[in-house]
């Protein structure tokens, strides 16, 4: 970092005007390049002097505490907001989301969310004792009302933000993998909130529906949200759309569970001439086995192949899935035989007790464990007797570990298309890390439609930056999570020289010092004073009262 004094001749030759600025070298792909940190022209020449005597003695910065009008305080929390913001602009959100002052406090939603998840308030008091304004070039204050604001222009933008963001990357997409979540919420005043199939198990919860769409790495593109009694299936429609459409794509071939690609999605992929890749479901294997299509030996460990009707059906066998379902299977008869031997116990101490409520109790877990087709109970007396059906149990079991991919995706090793549909994990870790990991998906905070789909781009922008942390961290013996509060340890040191207030951030050492090297980011030397004051309008102790 130094002090760069660029002068300004008239055409006599005479010196018209002295441009101060301070400036910083640093490297970008084997080049030297500079960067203007703050046009210091309007400072005294006593401050510029002051100045580079701070530069001179940055490595000592307390032996400048003899100097006169030199004032250093501790400054503001810089180190994970820098990392992330850095991070953020080298994969195209900050330009996806624009230089505009919109954009930089969409991004600073994005940032906030990866350093300490939580309400537009607590990321306003994040704000208001981190660099976010020094950082981003944010010249006015703002407050949670603001960020509200904000998510409203974020919804209206979004097409745009992904459109950007598509196009930013090096190479064309030509596999799309999609899937479903739902989120439940604490409250019902959500305008998205609706009863469904809930994912997470809260049958007495309302919820809202989110849709991933990601690249064939795993790398999210867009998402969307829906009311909670939405169907996994009629989300597609919007997404074979959006490819054709927003992201002009021509040769697409979407990846697809189960419950998610039917023949009405397959129609609509047809129209437009994309592919598909998905799975049929047990009732669907068991025809296509009474029809002859398939037959029981050709599941095995290594993919088999069968093409019927223009369409080739990939099969396999799981060893280590069968193995699990057949110790499952085995469990659920223990508790059924546990449960008969209690039922007959408490029967027989109690004379009064009737044994068709305590049968009723035992069919009513056998349905829920759904054993009920080989596992059967009655009573003879005062007792309870359990059989099994070897043979339906055998059947039952037949089509363990088994599983049929279906494609109409031709000239494609069966091999490739195996692992193409594996990739649906990818999916699934981005749901788990946006839902249940670091992100927080939820709860949500926000009540209208538009504030719920901003959240949801805001935490999927969030999850972009996570995912490429933690593969640059894969090999320390830390979370992305950890890594980041280790950086949000690294503070400036403000300088103040009258009217003249710089941040000098520390050289980083050990761990913080190997995490934005294997991220591949600089702590610069100084940042600017933005000079503004960020406070949110809800004070702690207005909630108190």
């Amino acid at each position: 970092m130094y002090i760069a004094e660029i002068p300004t001749k008239t055409k006599a030759g005479k010196l018209s005007h002295l441009c101060v600025l301070l400036r910083e070298s640093y490297w970008e792909k084997g080049k030297v390049r500079n960067r203007t940190l703050a046009n210091l022209t309007h400072c005294k020449p006593e401050e510029i002097v002051a100045i580079k005597l701070a530069l001179k003695h940055k490595g000592n910065l307390a032996s400048l505490s003899s100097v006169v009008d030199v004032e250093l305080s501790q400054g503001k929390s810089v180190g994970a907001v820098w990392l992330v913001y850095r991070v953020a602009k080298r994969l195209g959100i900050e330009q996806a989301l624009g230089r505009s002052r919109a954009g930089k406090l969409a991004l600073w939603q994005v940032i906030a969310r990866v350093i300490d998840q939580g309400s537009r308030l607590s990321s306003v008091r994040l704000a208001g004792y981190s660099g976010a304004s020094e950082v981003l070039g944010i010249r006015k204050s703002f407050n949670e009302d603001d960020l509200y604001r904000n998510q409203r222009w974020i919804t209206q933008k979004q097409a745009i933000i992904e459109q950007r963001l598509f196009q930013s990357r090096p190479q064309a997409v030509e596999l799309f993998l999609y899937d479903v979540t739902s989120s439940y919420l604490e409250g019902t005043k959500n305008e998205l909130a609706n009863w469904g199939y809930s994912r997470d198990g809260k049958k007495n919860n309302q919820q809202i529906v989110v849709g991933l769409l990601c690249d064939g790495e795993g790398e999210a593109i867009s998402v969307d949200v829906y009311e909670g009694n939405t169907r996994d299936f009629s989300t597609f429609k919007q997404q074979i759309n959006k490819t054709a459409g927003r992201f002009g794509c021509r040769r697409v071939t979407f990846v697809g569970d189960r419950g998610m690609i039917k023949s009405g999605q397959v129609n609509s992929l047809r129209k437009v001439g994309f592919h598909y890749i998905t799975a049929i479901t047990k009732s669907q294997i068991r025809k296509l086995l009474g029809e002859g299509v398939l037959q029981l030996c050709l599941f095995e460990e290594e993919v088999c192949e069968i093409t019927h009707n223009g369409e080739r059906y990939i099969l396999r066998r799981n060893p280590l899935r069968a193995e699990e379902l057949a110790i499952t299977r085995q469990e659920k008869k223990k508790v059924i035989v546990e449960m008969i031997a209690y039922k007959n116990k408490y029967l027989a101490g109690h004379k009064r007790s009737q044994v068709k409520t305590a049968l009723k109790e035992i069919r009513s877990k056998i349905d829920r464990l759904k054993v009920g087709s080989w596992l059967t109970v009655r009573g003879l007396g005062r007792r309870i007797f359990w059989e099994e059906n070897s043979a339906a149990r055998e059947k039952d079991a037949q089509l363990d570990g088994c599983y049929v991919i279906k494609t109409d995706l031709m000239g494609v090793d069966k091999k490739v298309i195996h692992d193409r549909y594996k990739d649906l994990t990818e999916v699934e870790q981005g749901f788990r890390t946006c839902k249940t990991e670091l992100l927080e998906l939820r709860p949500w905070f926000v009540t209208t439609e538009q504030s719920t789909r901003a959240h949801a781009v805001v935490v999927m922008l969030a999850y972009i930056i996570v995912r490429y942390l933690k593969k640059r961290w894969a090999g320390l013996n830390l979370t992305v999570e950890e890594g980041i509060k280790q950086l949000s340890t690294v503070c400036s040191t403000k300088i103040s020289v009258k009217q003249t207030t710089m941040h000098k951030v520390p050289t980083p050492i050990g761990t913080i010092a190997t995490l934005l090297e294997k991220a591949e980011v600089r702590l610069p030397a100084m940042l600017p004073n933005a000079g503004i004051n960020i406070v949110s309008r809800k004070t702690l102790q207005s909630e108190r009262k």
